[in-house]
């Protein structure tokens, strides 16, 4: 496998911190700390698996997230 080209690394962040926020503040409160794409989905929504560096994903329900992940 080729080595990777400069990456930039992921903000340093608590991901659990992001959990039961109102999805509004929590993209917000991502995009102050550097995550470059933060995306939002419904429960269930089918994604593919590829990893983007700098990008934060939430699991959002009732308007607030109920899980985060990188990638």
């Amino acid at each position: 496998m080729a080595p990777l080209p400069n990456v930039p690394a992921d903000p340093h962040d608590h991901l659990d911190a992001y959990v039961g926020l109102e999805v509004a503040h929590a993209s917000e409160r991502a995009r102050a700390r550097g995550w470059a794409t933060v995306r939002a989905l419904a429960p269930g929504t089918f994604v593919t698996m590829e990893y983007q560096a700098g990008r934060l994903n939430f699991e959002v329900a009732d308007g607030s997230v109920r899980r985060c992940w990188k990638g």
